[in-house]
């Protein structure tokens, strides 16, 4: 990487700006969640650990390989690097990849004790890839939470292709992702607009 690497500039500074959305939407309070996007080269470009997401740089965006290490050494990735590089592994078509960590999303991944949590009849269902209709139902799988993040993705690969929305882990946070960090973010959006919608038809 260089000075001038045009490409590299546009993928931190869109990983920037989704932070900021991000946190200006709630969805990545303190230093909660991590955000990625992959160039058309192939490298991946990565929230190094601990930043907030609403007041990132570029100089807070590293690079790391597709097992997750950083190509600099001395910096240090997120914890759950593994997830995001695992989704690029699987699928060439996935150009972006978020987690936050939503109040909305945290409490539902808390209370509902099935293996997933099913959106039915929204109009906002149409964001995901493969819906064309509201007239469906698209389930988000809840995944347990675990500290070893090579263990979870174990856990999550079976899933992989057949989670058009996303997934939560239990008391942490969604994962999302697209072909590019537009329709990443729009499906972030949609996902955290039908947990809200979710957990306030609870509380009727």
């Amino acid at each position: 990487m260089t000075e001038m690497d045009a490409a590299w500039d546009d993928a931190a500074s869109e990983i920037v700006r989704a932070g900021q959305r991000m946190d200006q939407r709630g969805w990545v309070p303190a230093t909660a969640g991590n955000i990625s996007r992959r160039l058309a080269d192939g490298r991946i470009a990565i929230t190094r650990s601990g930043g907030h997401k609403g007041f990132l740089t570029s100089a807070d965006v590293i690079e790391v390989d597709i097992d997750g290490r950083p190509r600099v050494e001395g910096q240090r990735s997120s914890a759950e690097t593994l997830l995001h590089t695992q989704l690029y592994a699987a699928d060439p078509a996935i150009g972006a990849v978020l987690h936050g960590h939503s109040v909305a999303g945290t409490v539902l991944s808390m209370v509902v004790r099935d293996a997933a949590i099913p959106l039915s009849g929204y109009e906002v269902l149409k964001v995901f890839e493969g819906q064309v209709t509201h007239d469906t139902t698209v389930e988000v799988p809840l995944f347990e939470n675990d500290q070893d993040i090579a263990r979870l993705a174990t856990v999550v690969a079976p899933h992989l292709g057949r989670m058009p929305a996303g997934y939560l882990i239990r008391g942490h946070g969604v994962y999302v992702w697209g072909a590019d960090m537009a329709t990443a973010l729009a499906r972030l959006e949609g996902l955290e607009f039908l947990l809200a919608c979710t957990l306030e038809r609870s509380k009727l």
